[in-house]
């Protein structure tokens, strides 16, 4: 009878473990929070965090003007790359690509966009970029292409913290960044992400499911 009583009671307190454990898992999924990247400061208590500058002047695959007013106020994935690159720039689309998927799954139109800039603007013009988008099966309501000139670099370095520069010593005279970067609807930099890597696109996108849930 005793036994009886203690095998029920352990059968209880394992239960009520599993239910903790499993409550305690849900919440963290639920309450899931990026953190914020980049440089910031502290005025009255108040943290103002690093956000990408202000940018004017792009062109996009069609020829027309692109600036910043285009992804206020939304999400935005962004790459660096150039069309003539033979070595991390198509896989790094591709895994852009896998994105833009989950963006239509999820009917995040008008919510997230992703955004490709080349490092290579005096051959990416307009006619190229849209080959090389429709190439990869860039969906144009969802995926920007631009060429931002030799600001590009500058944008980079001091926009995204990130690096990208001609060079006569990289694959196809250009060297940049591999990393995707994850930008909230405020400009702020919430993730950095290998997109040469499965795995790691695998965590942009379970973070950028966390982001959309902070964000709405």
């Amino acid at each position: 009878m005793l036994l009886d009583i203690k095998n029920a009671m352990l059968r209880i307190i394992t239960r009520v473990f599993v239910f903790v454990l499993l409550c305690n898992f849900i919440s963290c999924q639920d309450n899931c929070r990026l953190p914020f990247l980049g440089p910031h400061d502290v005025v009255a208590d108040d943290t103002i965090y690093y956000t990408i500058p202000k940018f004017y002047g792009f062109k996009n695959q069609d020829g027309v003007a692109v600036d910043f007013k285009k992804f206020e106020g939304q999400v935005f994935v962004a790459e660096f790359f150039f069309s003539r690159c033979k070595s991390i720039c198509p896989i790094m689309t591709s895994q852009m690509a896998r994105v833009q998927d989950e963006i239509i799954k999820n009917n995040w139109k008008g919510k997230v966009n992703l955004l490709s800039h080349t490092v290579d603007p005096m051959y990416d013009q307009p006619g190229i970029l849209s080959s090389y988008a429709k190439s990869h099966g860039a969906d144009f309501s969802i995926w920007t292409f631009v060429n931002a000139d030799t600001n590009v670099y500058t944008l980079a370095q001091r926009g995204y913290q990130l690096s990208a520069f001609p060079s006569d010593s990289a694959d196809g005279g250009f060297f940049h960044t591999d990393q995707l970067t994850l930008v909230d609807s405020f400009f702020r930099i919430r993730g950095y992400y290998d997109g040469t890597s499965t795995k790691s696109v695998d965590q942009l996108i379970t973070d950028l499911h966390c982001l959309m849930k902070e964000e709405h």
